[in-house]
């Protein structure tokens, strides 16, 4: 498999910078042995100089042997234990994936990091510029406007169908309704509902007597004379619209009580009485079954959709604003409260440690599976060509220090004779 440009300039680079050293450290071998073959023979300093190049010889030779025998036999002679890479590239490729694993991959060193990092805070930080915030909510609202518009109605229809009424159909629904109009009740959610209800029904009564008025007085026998009938069916109205306007302004209203009781049998009703119970089921069993269910919520989907879509993609309008502002405030709370921050840096270490369980070993193990497809030779080239620059400067130093030694040991020669 070819590789990428940008692979390849790297490499370029690499190259170049592995054969100048290697350069440097064989033109100090030269070195030290032009110096020895000079200074051969001759007493004094110069006897010095020739202990030293000697001595730099020896190590320049030595540290190049271990230095080649990493990758390649020196010479091209089959020495044992040399050529290590090539011939032990797969063991290893299995102790880097280990070594990666026990070192990196470990649930204390990532939870440590995460501490470290402070990822909370660092998105508080970064988000509470608006600027950053702004471009978050506008890349966010471009995908999730881009995937809105390419859902279909038959995609929606086919889950409705498929997915959710044959689910809905084998879910009981009475407990569920009878739970939740419980909770509602304990919490008096029902009190603001019936107080639109009955503002509105008022307002309606007030506005529309005549039509109320005609109602009523379809309703009244025929054989009673129209004279009697009109103001019958005023004053009845008039009583209903104070009767509504008593109920709407008094919280304790009987009418109030009667309802709210009602309403609690109701919900005892549905989580208890079979009766109640199967009358529900049945009833939901009519509207799923019914052709009209799946029409009207494609077209409430679609209704949905199309709102959402147009404002995502206003960058002006009101729901982008709103994103944004949340963001900022959300980004500021980050900021200043460090319990928020110390659980959602916890959920991160928990998540990081989840997905390390669960693939990590799948991770790390592309390390092996890599090595192994590579053959000997080129896995002594990639290697080297990564790390042999810096394998260098062993021989380098091997060259240098071999020198200092051997000047050490001829001075200790000297002194001993």
């Amino acid at each position: 498999m070819a590789a990428d440009p940008t692979t390849q300039a790297a490499d370029a680079v690499r190259r170049r910078g592995l054969r100048r050293m290697r350069t440097v450290a064989t033109s100090l071998l030269v070195l030290a042995a032009v110096v020895y073959l000079v200074t051969l023979d001759r007493h004094g300093v110069w006897g010095y100089v020739n202990g030293g190049a000697e001595a730099s010889m020896v190590g320049a030779i030595a540290d190049w042997f271990a230095v080649t025998a990493l990758f390649r036999h020196p010479l091209g002679l089959p020495i044992p234990h040399t050529a290590l890479i090539p011939r032990r590239k797969d063991d290893i490729g299995s102790s880097l994936e280990e070594f990666v694993g026990e070192n990196f991959l470990a649930e204390e060193i990532i939870r440590e990091r995460i501490a470290i990092v402070q990822p909370s805070l660092r998105t508080g930080r970064w988000l509470g510029e608006e600027e950053n915030a702004r471009w978050l909510v506008d890349e966010a609202s471009t995908v999730a406007a881009a995937g809105l518009s390419r859902v279909r109605d038959d995609h929606i229809a086919e889950l409705i169908h498929d997915g959710l009424v044959p689910r809905l159909k084998e879910e009981p629904i009475a407990p569920l309704l009878g739970g939740a109009l419980e909770g509602a009740l304990a919490d008096d959610l029902q009190r603001g509902v019936i107080d639109l209800a009955l503002a509105e029904l008022h307002d309606w009564l007030v506005a529309n007597p005549d039509t109320v008025t005609e109602v009523l007085g379809e309703r009244a026998p025929w054989w009673l004379p129209q004279q009697l009938i009109d103001p019958a069916t005023a004053r009845i109205h008039v009583e209903i619209v104070r009767w509504v306007a008593d109920i709407r302004d008094e919280p304790d209203h009987r009418a109030r009580i009667a309802l709210d009781k009602m309403l609690a049998e109701l919900a005892d009703a549905l989580q208890h009485d079979p009766d109640v119970q199967g009358r529900a089921e049945a009833l939901k069993l009519r509207l799923l079954d019914h052709p009209q269910v799946i029409e009207t919520s494609i077209n409430l989907w679609d209704a949905l959709r199309r709102a959402l879509t147009a404002s995502l993609r206003d960058p002006d309008g009101a729901v982008r604003a709103r994103l944004v502002a949340e963001a900022v405030r959300f980004a500021v709370r980050l900021q200043e409260d460090p319990a928020l921050r110390t659980r959602l840096d916890g959920l991160v270490a928990d998540a990081a440690v989840y997905v390390v369980r669960r693939y990590g070993a799948e991770a790390t193990a592309v390390i092996t599976h890599t090595i192994k497809r590579w053959d000997g030779k080129e896995a002594a080239q990639r290697i080297e060509l990564h790390v042999g620059r810096d394998l260098q400067f062993i021989r380098i130093n091997g060259t240098v220090v071999g020198g200092l030694v051997g000047v050490l040991i001829h001075a200790v020669s000297q002194l001993v004779r």
